[in-house]
């Protein structure tokens, strides 16, 4: 099982602190999580004030110049509003600077502002999403691409440079709770990354099964339909730690982005509910975690690829990185099976 973190690059608007400290502190973490050995760090796309990841290759790619062997992607590319063929070159170029660590998480995205921004119409949401990812496969498969859709200039034969170092670059479907999608993922035979942000992961078993089955029936091999998972993660010493810790920025958070949407403020109750058995969030102690990661594991079949989604709590950068350093020490090591690090 890999083990990775996602970032949304979390700027808490009117803290006092520079847009550039953040970011120099982010690629910190990235490097070490690349130094005790995570699989994976992911980058988000957002356009909006709280958030630095509006350009993701850019900083993925200053990442790849710092790092050795993590592999870094896209969580997720919003690819209803970028045009696929710029989309593949930032990461085929990415691919190359990384030596072969580049993947893509594509996906809807769950904020809007991209399309009021980049002139795009709402209405048009699902369909460009679907034309833009059959655009972009046929990409990844041909230098010299011949496509039509309904929204966008055909390719009659061009040539899209450069091709990535990988001779397949990953791309993962990022996915909510819509059956479409997943059966879209398993027909199109790409692993599936599922954004688990609330209730109970094994309630995901029969979307997954419909992803599986709709890979079967198209013909694709086994290990193509690999599954991996999203949600809110934190680990520090004690599971009493990482709650205390996690909570106030996360609920302050979820609470802004609550009066958008029309949900109701979370309580600690409410969170401690997700942090138990069942819930989603992976948010505790070393040894809660990994028990709990294997726990959803076999409940959805087999899990691929684990992220932790641990910085829209707005932590203090110390806290996350020593996070980070008990993801490679101490959880990581259980769930390959291998004897974690003192730490």
């Amino acid at each position: 099982m890999e083990i990775g973190v996602d970032s949304f690059i979390a700027a808490k608007a009117g803290d006092g602190r520079q847009a550039s400290d953040k970011m120099r502190e982010f690629l910190m973490r990235i490097e070490q999580a690349d130094q005790v050995g995570l699989d994976v760090f992911g980058v988000g796309e957002h356009h909006r004030q709280e958030f630095l990841d509006s350009a993701p290759t850019l900083v993925l790619a200053a990442a790849a110049a710092r790092t050795k062997r993590i592999r870094l992607t896209s969580a997720v590319t919003v690819l209803s509003a970028v045009d696929p063929v710029r989309a593949f070159q930032a990461f085929a170029t990415l691919d190359l600077i990384s030596e072969g660590r580049a993947e893509m998480v594509v996906g809807r995205g769950s904020f809007i502002e991209a399309f009021p921004l980049f002139g795009l119409d709402l209405e048009d949401y699902d369909l460009l999403f679907a034309e833009n990812l059959d655009l972009l496969l046929k990409i990844r498969d041909n230098t010299h691409v011949h496509w039509k859709g309904e929204r966008r200039a055909p390719l009659t034969g061009q040539g899209v440079f450069p091709r990535p170092m990988q001779a397949e670059m990953p791309i993962w479907l990022g996915v909510g709770g819509t059956p479409q999608s997943f059966a879209r993922a398993g027909t199109l035979g790409l692993p599936l990354m599922i954004a688990i942000i609330g209730g109970q992961t094994h309630r995901f078993r029969p979307l997954v099964d419909l992803y599986r089955e709709a890979g079967r029936r198209a013909g694709h091999a086994e290990e193509r339909l690999k599954v991996g998972l999203h949600s809110f993660g934190y680990v520090a010493e004690s599971s009493k730690q990482a709650a205390d810790e996690f909570y106030p920025g996360y609920a302050e958070s979820v609470s802004e982005i609550g009066k958008e949407r029309g949900w109701s403020p979370p309580t600690r109750d409410s969170f401690e509910a997700q942090r138990g058995p069942l819930g989603a969030y992976l948010i505790g102690s070393p040894d809660e975690v990994a028990e709990k990661i294997a726990r959803h594991s076999e409940a959805l079949g087999g899990v691929s690829r684990v992220s932790f989604q641990m910085d829209m709590a707005n932590l203090p950068h110390e806290k996350l990185m020593r996070s980070i350093e008990l993801l490679g020490g101490r959880v990581a090591p259980v769930l390959r099976g291998t004897e974690a690090v003192a730490n």
